[in-house]
């Protein structure tokens, strides 16, 4: 992880949804009357499942997919204050590697494989997808990977600007993929996005690779709404996902 994690904008957001649980996981969870077969799982970036930009995403999917909405707490309540996003002395002092450790995919894994595991065994939602930014992009896609462990557990993945997603992760995904990419990203490099639209194009899956020229590692979900190139992109990103979700999960 590196510095662009922590980096961006907080929206002025009024979250509709509201806070509940997921099994005995903390959660905000925010549906539409239209379908209560769907759901889908937002693992946030370092900011969590309270940040409101996040949240309001989650609104909108729900809304545009017609599913429920899950923002878990995956993090064990650890909250990052928004307000490192726009000082840079702050960001400067924040330890990064210090969270890394704390919230490592081995430590993170377990929960987030319950908590998908709950919606379809526990809720009974008949479709899940997972949708990853930033720190939650390797974890959709050990979700979507093949193997007995992970049978049924998520029937679509997508992720913007992922982060610490390693080629073997991907080599590994075997439900419908979607990846949105941004110019300038130090972690989901050049070389790893020609990895993984190389190796995806391989597995017999759905796959839907999105380039955003020009614009760079956050932008999905802490890019700045007043920005005009960075606004678009944003909006952009929303009706791909919520398409793609639309498509791969309203299917009979």
């Amino acid at each position: 992880m590196s510095q662009c994690c922590i980096s961006g904008f907080a929206w002025d957001a009024k979250p509709q949804g509201k806070e509940d649980k997921l099994g005995n996981i903390d959660a905000y969870i925010t549906d539409t009357p239209e379908n209560k077969n769907i759901a889908i799982m937002i693992i946030a970036d370092i900011f969590g499942w309270t940040f409101d930009n996040t949240r309001v995403l989650a609104d909108h999917f729900a809304k545009d997919v017609g599913a429920t909405v899950f923002v878990p707490d995956f993090y064990d309540g650890e909250i990052i204050p928004k307000e490192i996003l726009m000082d840079p002395e702050k960001r400067k002092g924040f330890d990064l590697a210090g969270w890394a450790a704390r919230h490592s995919k081995e430590k993170r894994s377990p929960t987030i494989f319950k908590a998908a595991r709950a919606l379809k065994q526990d809720l009974k939602f008949k479709k899940v997808g997972a949708v990853g930014y930033c720190y939650g992009g390797w974890a959709v896609f050990q979700l979507g990977a093949k193997g007995k462990i992970n049978v049924d557990l998520v029937d679509a993945i997508s992720t913007a600007h992922p982060s610490v997603l390693t080629p073997s992760e991907i080599s590994a995904v075997a439900v419908p993929t979607q990846i949105l990419a941004p110019e300038h990203d130090p972690q989901f490099t050049p070389e790893l996005r020609d990895k993984a639209n190389t190796i995806i194009l391989t597995l017999g899956v759905e796959y839907d690779f999105q380039f955003f020229p020009g614009l760079a590692h956050g932008f999905a979900v802490r890019g700045d709404r007043e920005d005009r190139r960075q606004r678009e992109g944003l909006e952009r990103g929303m009706r791909a996902v919520g398409g793609w979700m639309k498509e791969i999960l309203r299917r009979d």
